[in-house]
């Protein structure tokens, strides 16, 4: 059965007969239009007052969830394939004495110098200046020395020098290399020769030294 007074179509006049000091006597119609009113008030207002900052706190925490979520899957990853990294760190150490055993000592790079000057002479070749620069250059691990030489002969007996220098048994490279002609049709070439020695525990020690204090130097000069 229908109920009379449940009629929504509910013109202005009729509005404004209502008494709201009696609104319990009011028609449906109007009383359910108020109370839906106060229900979405209420709603604004609980959103407003306290629900938003619950949801940015909820979506925050979802956001650190992800964080932490991709943080474990990847040291998971890392423990996992820990074994792997082990061995890849030990054939790198082992790659890495081999290429050392490359370089002479101290005591070697005499024999070094001696060697590339061979180098040349065995070809045929003249050496007009080969010069050690005085002070090598230091690394961590190794020093540089440059050496300045210029050699003249003819275009083979050059090029078979070059391949003679890189097959010795130590480290030697050619750097800044010019060509030039000179008398008789010979060729004069100019380069940098370096070569590499690595440094003795005292030298390494003495190098981590200067490094540590250089950074003590830079953090207190930062403060």
């Amino acid at each position: 059965m229908n109920n009379p007074d449940f009629n929504l179509k509910f013109d202005l006049e009729e509005w404004k007969r209502l008494d709201p000091k009696n609104v319990g006597s009011w028609p449906t119609a109007p009383k359910v239009v108020v109370l839906a009113g106060l229900f979405l008030l209420l709603l604004a207002g609980g959103y407003w007052f306290d629900w938003s900052d619950q949801l940015t706190q909820l979506d925050t925490a979802h956001q650190k969830e992800e964080t932490l979520k991709t943080a474990f899957m990847d040291k998971k990853k890392q423990a996992i394939n820990l074994d792997t990294y082990r061995q890849q760190l030990k054939d790198l150490e082992q790659a890495f004495g081999a290429l050392l055993k490359q370089l002479p000592n101290k005591s070697e790079m005499d024999a070094l110098l001696t060697d590339i000057n061979q180098a040349g002479l065995g070809r045929g070749l003249e050496f007009e200046l080969f010069k050690p620069e005085p002070k090598e250059n230091i690394s961590e691990f190794y020093a540089e020395l440059p050496i300045t030489v210029r050699i003249t002969g003819r275009y083979h007996d050059l090029g078979a020098f070059a391949s003679d220098v890189s097959l010795l048994p130590r480290i030697v490279t050619l750097n800044d290399i010019g060509v030039s002609i000179g008398k008789d049709n010979l060729l004069t070439m100019e380069a940098i020769a370096k070569t590499y020695r690595y440094l003795d525990d005292d030298e390494v020690a003495a190098q981590r030294k200067a490094a540590k204090e250089l950074a003590d130097k830079a953090k207190g000069a930062k403060k």
